[in-house]
């Protein structure tokens, strides 16, 4: 069979390309032999699965490994501690009668935990068997549960944790647990256990024992380098490793089932169409766009946890819309419950303790969300927008003078009287706005992170292979303007182009609208005001 890369659960390195996950597995070994108690808290579709199976293997030789997904317990099953009980059992029997090295007594006592349903039973009564385990086995033993958000909201599951946490404060008198470890988007660290029955009494969380987990488990542009050279050396397609590796971390900065969508696309759906049929060229950087494009328009679960998340959080909407269009930056602050949220789901990160969209190709979903909201494109710009579209193109190129012109236009025809608080706040919304229904289902746009700020944003579009840098930016007088044209330049050197863009947004009633273009050195610049 051969292989794929794979973006429907976990990871074998027998069946799928895969990024050599040796450096982390190294790391949260030296925790385990720590006797650490920890939590793996990832967005979804992180890998966490398919690094603790792979963690699983990697223990084996020294360590007895009981790998747990609470996926397998029934919602009805947490409804009840004695019911709970019996399902736990029940998995961990499932588990421990394809070990070998479990005490036998041990797995009899588990096994009858299991198989008699109908007796009342306590939590204290496995855990006395997990106790009992630890004590006589010839190696640590370790437990992992997957999947631990499926069991977050109820009390027994609390219960469990407290257990938990009672054996790791005991083990140097009762043995238990060498180290147990947590899987699930929620870090259930931050989950309260009720001491009565009214909301307002809670005590501190029963997992409050564990250590921080630090490991990275976003890919690096060198972890995608590996995986890519595992498919080089199947199919010899003579890509540029490098480059294509390092395309795919700058726009999905190492979210590992971006980078596997698309290198997937453009295994299966690019390669072997008409514009690419085989997969030398389709490796390439034009086939690379065409899977961010295709990505982009596809709908799957993550992209829809992420625009769920984004409705669920008014407070948080109202921060990436500012981030996004004005270019604001959202200091990162830990008691601000939206954002916190949004750090764990993975929508978000922190640099330099502000926040920002987690990536490229997040940011750009969420822009097309803004963009295609009803309300927005019920409005008049966008749709003068589909009304002008068929005139941009010329022999199948986009003529970005011709859209810069006519964006003038329209603009000052329909929000020419406008003040200077509206230029701050909604031009660059406006023109990407308008862009949208000219560059849809052909090309594709995404805002340069490294320049976004209140004053300035590089949007750059792809379409069909060509590349255009276009500057947006609110006219701060002539001396500010050449100090724009000078850092466009130096971008135009760093993507090897001869023509670039600068749209300004001029609040002076006593502006000149229009466009022109200008020669600086070897450069040309297309210069708009609005």
């Amino acid at each position: 069979m051969s292989k794929t890369f794979n973006v429907s659960g976990a990871c074998n390195p027998d069946r799928h390309f895969v990024v050599d996950l040796e450096s982390r597995l190294r790391e949260i070994r030296s925790m385990i032999d720590r006797g650490e108690y920890f939590v793996i808290s990832r967005a979804r579709q992180y890998g966490k699965t398919t690094l603790l199976r792979a963690l699983a293997g990697y223990l084996k030789e020294d360590y007895q490994v009981v790998s747990l997904d609470f996926q397998n317990i029934e919602s009805g099953e947490y409804m009840d501690g004695s019911v709970f009980v019996h399902a736990l059992a029940r998995e961990v029997n499932k588990k421990i009668r394809r070990m070998a090295g479990v005490p036998a007594g041990v797995e009899q006592d588990i096994a009858n935990l299991a198989g008699n349903s109908s007796r009342c039973v306590r939590m204290a009564e496995i855990f006395s068997c997990f106790s009992e385990w630890c004590e006589c086995s010839r190696q640590p033993v370790v437990l992992i549960v997957d999947e631990i958000d499926t069991a977050a909201n109820n009390q027994v599951f609390l219960d469990f944790l407290a257990q938990l946490r009672a054996a790791y404060l005991g083990r140097d008198e009762i043995p238990a647990f060498r180290s147990v470890i947590l899987a699930g988007v929620y870090d259930v660290r931050n989950i309260k256990r009720k001491t009565r029955s009214d909301e307002e009494h809670m005590e501190n969380s029963p997992w409050n024992i564990a250590a921080d987990f630090d490991v990275e488990m976003s890919f690096f542009a060198e972890d995608i380098e590996g995986m890519l050279r595992q498919y080089e050396d199947v199919y010899h397609t003579g890509m540029d490793i490098e480059k294509i590796a390092g395309l795919l971390y700058d726009y999905t900065s190492g979210y590992p089932y971006l980078v596997s969508r698309i290198c997937k696309l453009i295994d299966e759906r690019i390669a072997g169409t008409a514009a690419y049929p085989d997969k030398a060229g389709a490796w390439t950087e034009e086939g690379y766009l065409a899977a961010v494009k295709m990505l982009l328009e596809e709908n799957n679960p993550l992209f829809d946890s992420l625009i769920n998340k984004i409705n669920q959080y008014p407070e948080l909407k109202s921060v990436i819309w500012r981030q996004l269009f004005q270019g604001q930056p959202v200091a990162y602050a830990a008691d601000d419950s939206a954002v916190r949220n949004a750090r764990m789901f993975g929508l978000v990160k922190t640099e330099n303790g502000t926040v920002r969209i987690a990536n490229r190709i997040f940011e750009t979903r969420l822009y097309n969300y803004f963009l295609t909201i009803p309300e927005v494109q019920g409005g008049e710009l966008y749709k003068r927008a589909s009304l002008d579209k068929n005139q941009f193109v010329k022999n199948g190129q986009l003529d970005m003078k011709r859209v810069l012109e006519k964006f003038v236009e329209r603009f000052d025809k329909i929000y020419g009287d406008r003040g200077q608080k509206f230029y701050e706040e909604d031009g660059r919304r406006y023109f990407m706005l308008y862009l949208k229904p000219i560059i849809n289902g052909v090309g594709n746009y995404y805002v340069e992170a490294r320049t976004r700020n209140q004053e300035r944003t590089d949007l750059i579009i792809d379409y069909l292979g060509t590349q255009f840098i276009i500057e947006l930016k609110l006219w701060r007088g002539n001396a500010y303007n050449e100090r724009g044209e000078t850092q466009l330049i130096d971008y135009l050197e760093h993507y090897h182009l001869q023509k670039g863009y600068m749209l300004s947004f001029n609040f002076n009633q006593k502006k000149e609208t229009g466009v022109k273009e200008i020669i600086l050195g070897d450069k040309i610049l297309i210069e708009a005001v609005v």
